[in-house]
């Protein structure tokens, strides 16, 4: 029936051929266009498979609760037994932002980050580039500084308790240290409050210390060895190699490192409970996230609001700092 309708438009044989040549050509490439089409659909939907488990978990666990606590948060007086309150309204946060216990935590929560996140990452990176640079016995220090890692930290928090304690029986390790220098004995665990920050900053970068050589440790052996045969060809020193190679190199790890050492020093609790105790509010040694939970089920607790406002606070604060974090990371580190 088309051939007729082509050979009255005049149509050639030649060219009658080229014309269904061409129209197969045509349905075969919009075959193939459809069948792609179904596969990438195929793909993405298994993709989004793959992830409904991860979202899912995410969704209920971490994405709901922050909502919830965001709604309890401006609930004035939330009983949580009978699920009422009796307004709406900023009086939560004003209340936080005003109890000098809360004040207390977020100093010393500040103080805990400004002051272990450099040193730790700093310590980390020299014990890393000393033991990269030792090839006999580097996996046996290797060893030996991963294993605070998987040691709990209550039972190291114990330790240093003991060593940092005055008893009346001892004076603990550190003090015989001190004492047998000419030093005068002092009391980091029940003393004045410059020596139990001291100790709480020391045990929290012996704790997290391990995981950053070890991150580092990997980053520095990723680099390719060429770089630094060019710069020894060169004539570089170690200090400049150091800076224009190294550092650039493992940028990443860096970064990665301080971020989560942000995110870790500010949810600091179990720390400062296996130094002092539980009742930390009474050693002024307690942190936001410490607050929280008094707040929820210590001896002040039975309070969610506050607890909601007090999470929601930390929330905003690490939120910021990661946010001007990730701002600093576009100039400073080479993916």
């Amino acid at each position: 029936m088309k051939q007729d309708e082509r050979k009255q438009k005049g149509m050639k044989p030649d060219e009658i051929n080229q014309d269904v040549r061409m129209r197969d050509e045509i349905r075969q490439d919009t075959v193939k266009q459809d069948t792609r089409k179904k596969i990438r659909n195929y793909s993405e939907l298994k993709g989004w498979l793959y992830l409904l488990p991860a979202m899912l978990f995410l969704g209920v666990f971490m994405v709901y609760p922050l909502i919830d606590v965001f709604i309890y948060s401006f609930e004035e007086g939330y009983n949580s037994a009978s699920q009422t309150y009796f307004g709406v309204g900023l009086y939560n946060y004003s209340y936080v932002l005003h109890d000098p216990y809360f004040l207390q935590a977020l100093k010393n929560t500040f103080l805990l980050v400004i002051i272990t996140v450099p040193l730790s990452t700093g310590i980390a990176l020299l014990i890393s580039v000393g033991l990269s640079s030792i090839k006999p016995l580097r996996n046996l220090f290797q060893t030996i500084f991963f294993l605070p890692y998987v040691t709990n930290t209550l039972a190291v928090g114990l330790v240093f308790m003991i060593l940092f304690k005055k008893t009346a029986y001892s004076d603990g390790l550190v003090n015989l240290l001190i004492t047998w220098f000419g030093g005068e004995s002092v009391d980091f665990i029940d003393g004045p409050y410059w020596a139990k920050m001291f100790v709480l900053c020391f045990y929290t970068i012996w704790v997290v210390l391990p995981f950053k050589i070890l991150i580092l440790t990997s980053a520095l052996s990723s680099v390719k060895q060429d770089y630094y045969n060019a710069a020894r060809v060169d004539g570089t020193s170690k200090l400049r190699t150091f800076l224009r190679i190294t550092l650039p190199m493992i940028s990443p790890m860096l970064f990665y490192l301080i971020i989560t050492g942000f995110i870790g020093a500010f949810k600091a609790y179990s720390d400062a409970v296996a130094l002092f105790g539980t009742n930390l509010n009474a050693a002024e040694m307690n942190t936001i996230v410490g607050y929280v939970y008094d707040m929820l089920y210590g001896d002040s607790g039975g309070y969610p609001s506050y607890a909601s406002a007090a999470a929601i606070i930390l929330f905003a604060v690490v939120l910021t700092i990661t946010c001007i974090n990730l701002l600093i990371s576009k100039k400073n580190v080479h993916y």
